[in-house]
This record gives C-alpha cells, structure tokens and sequence, in this order.
C-alpha cells in the first residue's frame, strides 16, 4: 500500500495539459527506498516520458540500478499496465517476478508481475558479444 499511496501523490504533479491523464508511478528499489516519477507531456506528442520512466530516472540518479516491485495509479476506468516501452525499460532493472500493481483512484486494483507483463523480455544476453 505504501507504493500506491506514493505513486497517487506524485501523480497530482503530473504535467498532462494535452491530453488530462496523469499518471503516478512508484518503484521500490534493492535497497528498500521508494523513488517516484509522473508522466510528463510535451506539445511534440512522442517527446514526453511516462511515469514509470520517470521514476526510473530517479532510481538511477540514486545510483541503485534494481528494482523489487512496482505500482502505478491513473484515473482511468480500469487499472492501466505500463506501456510496452515501459515494460522493457523496468526489465532492463527487474526480474520477470517483480510485482506490478496497477490501480485507479476510485480504488480498483489489479496486480501481475514483469514476466507475465513482458514475456520474452529482450537482455542484455541477448546482445552479441562478437
């Protein structure tokens, strides 16, 4: 509950004059500390970030480059699940068994994890080393 409750407070931060949807996203990281991104529009449509790239972004600034669990809220009439380039982008720093937990303000709750969110996933093993 506690990554919820932070992901609905940075979500009323979101910069979402263009389209009205803000989301929050929270991330606990290896070491227990909690870091939080909204997503962020930009008249150039494709040039704006999401939420849970936002909070990754806070991570690594941190200097911590795992995380153990997920949480993102919207008002939207069911749960939303991070984009497909956000799927990947939290791969890149979890396990396929991260928790996601994906909610709306009116408090509707579904919860999955990375793997079943992100089958297949693409890693760093799957670069060539020759």
């Amino acid at each position: 509950m506690e990554l919820l409750n932070a992901a609905r407070a940075v979500r009323d931060n979101a910069h979402a004059p263009y389209s009205g949807f803000k989301v929050g996203a929270a991330l606990r990281a290896g070491s227990g500390r909690v870091y939080t991104g909204c997503n962020v529009e930009n008249a150039s449509y494709p040039e704006g970030t999401c939420a849970e790239t936002g909070a990754l972004a806070a991570l690594v600034a941190a200097g911590e480059t795992e995380i153990t669990e997920v949480a993102i809220i919207a008002d939207s009439p069911e749960p939303i699940t991070p984009c497909g380039g956000c799927r990947q982008r939290l791969a890149e720093f979890g396990s396929g068994q991260v928790p996601i937990t994906m909610a709306t303000l009116s408090g509707d709750v579904k919860a999955d994890t990375l793997g079943a969110l992100l089958p297949g996933a693409f890693s760093s093993q799957n670069l060539s080393k020759g």
